[in-house]
Parts: structure tokens; C-alpha cells; sequence
């Protein structure tokens, strides 16, 4: 099932197996996408890195993200563009900026407890139904209930990785996130980000050290490393390329980040990726 609007707004609602699961690996611009595991056994490499879906587990991907189909069983798909419904406009109503969508680094993934099932699966239904109707209202509609899809899941996933963490706590998490996804490529340094959250450098290390969350500059690191090894396995670009297309002033220094961080060379990890 697919909305159109005439403004270039999609929705996309599909059930996925085996004989559709290419869909997965498709994306254009500004789409994002969520998959809901149906059964356990689905194994996709995003990222070149391995996730077994279990049952009622759902990873949040963006464009940005490539992804590999190993082994698919039964997964439901809801993708949606910019112009459909955008979360970074509308982060007050949705709170899932930095979090389950462009967050610093790796891929955000849920499990739906089992008191949530119910709702999911009703709200997926509500879905399916609006997408057969033609009215004027359809839009208001499906983006209605989007949001109230990805509200559930940024609570679960609230609720699952920082429940000790308060409202305001987890804000200035968000915000962080966001803005090493957004500049990661040209500012590699705390200050940088302390700055732009009009905080001082000692103040942010701080606060992420209080709240038992990995240190900023970690969080920088990996997010410059997963940009790395995208680039070192998914094209033909040089590592001097690669160096500075993420904001290096020299290949030498990328090198000793990148092998210090994991483990080999660039030129070692490409080849056993390959």
C-alpha cells in the first residue's frame, strides 16, 4: 500500500518477505524507514554490521543507511518522506530526533513489550484502512496516526535504554546526537558541539559522565568511525579520499584514529569486508 500526495508526499505500508525484501535495500531521498520484525530468524547486515531480528523488534533507518538481506521471514515496513511528515519540524510533537532517527551513531532498535502489542497491531490495521480511502482528510489521517506510531516507539525506547533518565536529561542527549549527525564531518572536536549548546566543554563531559552516558567525544568518534566504514565498504573512494571527505587534514591522522578505534588499518578492514 503506498500513499502519493500531490506535493510529493509518500507513505509507503507493506508486508515483507522473501519475494519483496528488496524493498528494504531501496530508499530515496529524505525517506525514512521502520521495520517491525513479524517472527524471528530475519538476519540483515546494515552497515556491514549483523542484526538477527527477534520476534516484535523494530529498527529505525534512515537514507543513509545501507542495508544487506541475508535471510528475511516476515517484516512490516512503514517508510515515509520529508514532505510527508517531517520529524525534524515537528520534534515537539514526536520527540524522536536524535533518537530514533539521525542519532549519532549505529541503529536504533526496539523490542515492543508485550502489554504494547495490542496497540501496535491495532494501529497498524487503522493504517491499512486509511490508505484505502480518497477523502481530503486522508493525509491529516495517516500523518496522525505516524505520529502516534513513532510516539510509542520513542517511549519504548525511552523506557528500554535510559529510564533513569529524566525529561530534560534526555532532551540534551537528543539534542547532542542531532548535531554530531548533522556536523560530524567538519567539527570533530567537544568544544565545537559545547558550543553550538552554549555550554562549556567541561560542563557537557560532565553531564554525560553523570548520567552514566558514553563521553561526547566517544560518541563523536564512533559517529566519524560508522561514516568510515561506510564509505571503506560501500565504495571505490581512496582511503586519502575518505580522509578527508570526513573533515581530515591528513590521511595519516585518520589512519591511527581508525586503527586505534578498530583494531586495523582502513585498507585492512576494506579488504575483509570485501
Amino acid at each position: 500500500m503506498q500513499f502519493t500526495g500531490s506535493a510529493d508526499e509518500l507513505l509507503m505500508l507493506k508486508e515483507i518477505t522473501p519475494s519483496n525484501c528488496y524493498l528494504l535495500k531501496e530508499t530515496s531521498q529524505s525517506t525514512l524507514s521502520i521495520v517491525w520484525s513479524q517472527e524471528d530468524g530475519t538476519h540483515l547486515i546494515i552497515d556491514n554490521v549483523d542484526y538477527h531480528l527477534k520476534k516484535n523488534q523494530i529498527v529505525f533507518l534512515t537514507e543513509f543507511h545501507s542495508v544487506q538481506n541475508k535471510k528475511v521471514g516476515k517484516l512490516r515496513l512503514v517508510r515515509f518522506n520529508r514532505p510527508f511528515y517531517c520529524i525534524i519540524d515537528h520534534d515537539s510533537e514526536v520527540g524522536c530526533r536524535g533518537i530514533l532517527f539521525f542519532g549519532a551513531a549505529g541503529v536504533p532498535m526496539i523490542n515492543i513489550p508485550e502489554d504494547e502489542i495490542e496497540k501496535f497491531e491495532t494501529l497498524w490495521r487503522m493504517f491499512e484502512l486509511e490508505m484505502q480511502s480518497h477523502d481530503r482528510l486522508q493525509i491529516e489521517m495517516l500523518q496522525m496516526m505516524l505520529k502516534r506510531f513513532v510516539i510509542l516507539c520513542t517511549r519504548i525506547h525511552k523506557e528500554q535504554n535510559d529510564p533513569q533518565i529524566d525529561t530534560e536529561t534526555h532532551d540534551l542527549v537528543r539534542e547532542f546526537n542531532f548535531l554530531v549527525e548533522g556536523h560530524f564531518k567538519e567539527k570533530h572536536s567537544v568544544s565545537e558541539y559545547a558550543d553550538m549548546m552554549h555550554k562549556s566543554p567541561k560542563t557537557l563531559s560532565n553531564f554525560f559522565a553523570k548520567h552514566h552516558q558514553k563521553s561526547p567525544l566517544q560518541t563523536i568518534q564512533e559517529r566519524i568511525l560508522l561514516e568510515a566504514r561506510r564509505l571503506l565498504t560501500y565504495t571505490d573512494m581512496g582511503v586519502s579520499e575518505i580522509a578527508y571527505e570526513i573533515g581530515f587534514d591528513s590521511v595519516q591522522t585518520f589512519s591511527r584514529l581508525f586503527k586505534k578505534k578498530e583494531g586495523v588499518s582502513p585498507v585492512e578492514y576494506r579488504r575483509s569486508a570485501a
